[in-house]
């Protein structure tokens, strides 16, 4: 398994994880990044011994990161196999995900409309911000930072639009963990932004209509935008 080690501001071991605030979730961003990136390819095996080289840690915050990357559907673990990344979706299960999203999303982006309080769109504006912000990272990183990033996003939109059901199953799903996974690529993010931008719009004006339609062709443009990754 090739990987990259993230180096982040304050560490103090040259080649390692830095360690000022959370190890464990320093870990869990280094191989999350990974993941996303595609460094570590759907399907490969993961050796926490060797994660333990590459990031300079004990066993005790891989196996935490990799606990919780489970949690999300980003990593399997099989008895007495150990970890492997999760397979790549298959093109049935892509258009099954996107299918799902364009029937959920849409009306809850136009309930959220009609609900949305201040506090609210400042969260999403915020979560946007962060999104199209460039703070230096490598590409690596702000390409799992925006994963996620635009999962949260879109869970807000859910949350506010109240209806917990639909929140639940596009969560278990995990549906942009595993649609990021298909391609690294500069577009994916760069494009979603004017997208993320016509939602925002539509929410600061209350209008339901325009947040369906945003909706709408977000999540077309979304699928078009991946469906290279099957060629």
């Amino acid at each position: 398994m090739k990987s990259t080690v993230i180096n982040r501001p304050g560490g103090d071991t040259p080649g390692g994880i830095a360690r000022p605030n959370s190890l464990a979730g320093d870990v869990y961003d280094a191989i999350f990044a990974q993941l996303m990136s595609l460094q570590i390819p759907p399907g490969a095996r993961i050796t926490v011994d060797n994660l333990v080289r590459e990031l300079n840690v004990s066993h005790t915050p891989i196996r935490e990161a990799l606990g919780r990357l489970e949690g999300e559907g980003l990593v399997l673990r099989a008895h007495l196999v150990g970890y492997r990344a999760a397979p790549q979706v298959s093109r049935d299960r892509f258009d099954e995900l996107y299918e799902l999203r364009m029937l959920l999303e849409p009306e809850a982006a136009a309930k959220a409309a009609a609900r949305i309080d201040e506090a609210g769109l400042a969260t999403l504006q915020q979560l946007a911000g962060v999104m199209a912000a460039d703070h230096g990272q490598d590409e690596q990183l702000r390409y799992s930072d925006f994963a996620r990033q635009d999962a949260e996003f879109h869970d807000k939109i859910l949350e506010i639009a109240g209806n917990g059901l639909i929140r639940d199953v596009l969560r278990m799903q995990h549906t942009h963990f595993h649609i990021f996974r298909l391609m690294f690529h500069r577009r994916v993010t760069v494009e979603a932004l004017d997208e993320h931008e016509a939602l925002l719009e539509a929410f600061r004006r209350r209008n339901p209509q325009m947040a369906r339609e945003a909706m709408v062709v977000h999540i077309q443009n979304s699928r078009t935008r991946l469906l290279p990754a099957f060629v």
